[in-house]
C-alpha cells in the first residue's frame, strides 16, 4: 500500500511533539513531580521514566521503526494519565482553575492517545 505523505508528516509532527514533551520532563522535573500520584514512591524517577518513554515513542514515529509497539504503549501511558491524574484532579481539585486545566488535559491526552492508536493500527501503511 502506498504511503500518504500527509499522514507521514502528521506522524513526524507527533513524534517531534512527544520528544519535546520528553525533553521537558528532563529539563523541569520539579514542575511535573507534583502530578505523580501520592501512592507512587520516588516521584521524580517517574517523571524521568515518562520523559524517556515520550522520547522513545517520538523517536520510533520519526524513524518509522517499531511504530506499532510505540503507538500502543504511548496510548496506554496517556490513558493511565487520564485515569490516575487528570480525572481525579478534574473531579476533586479544590481550585476551579485546576479542575479546568485537568479537563483540558483529559481532552488533550485522550486525543493524543487516539492518534497514537491510529498510528499503531496503521503502522505498515504510514
Amino acid at each position: 500500500m502506498a504511503q500518504n505523505p500527509v499522514s507521514r508528516v502528521a506522524v513526524v509532527i507527533l513524534g517531534l511533539i512527544m520528544i519535546a514533551f520528553g525533553v521537558y520532563h528532563f529539563m523541569k522535573p520539579e514542575t511535573l513531580v507534583v502530578y505523580v500520584p501520592s501512592f507512587l514512591p520516588l516521584g521524580k524517577m517517574w517523571v524521568y521514566l515518562v520523559g524517556a518513554a515520550f522520547v522513545l515513542a517520538g523517536t520510533a514515529f520519526i524513524a518509522h521503526k517499531m511504530m506499532k509497539v510505540a503507538g500502543y504503549a504511548l496510548a496506554l501511558l496517556l490513558g493511565i494519565f487520564v485515569v490516575t491524574i487528570h480525572l481525579p484532579n478534574c473531579l476533586y481539585a479544590g481550585d476551579l482553575e485546576m479542575r479546568q486545566m485537568a479537563f483540558v488535559s483529559i481532552l488533550k491526552d485522550t486525543a493524543l492517545a487516539a492518534f497514537a492508536m491510529y498510528i499503531a493500527s496503521n503502522a505498515r501503511s504510514l
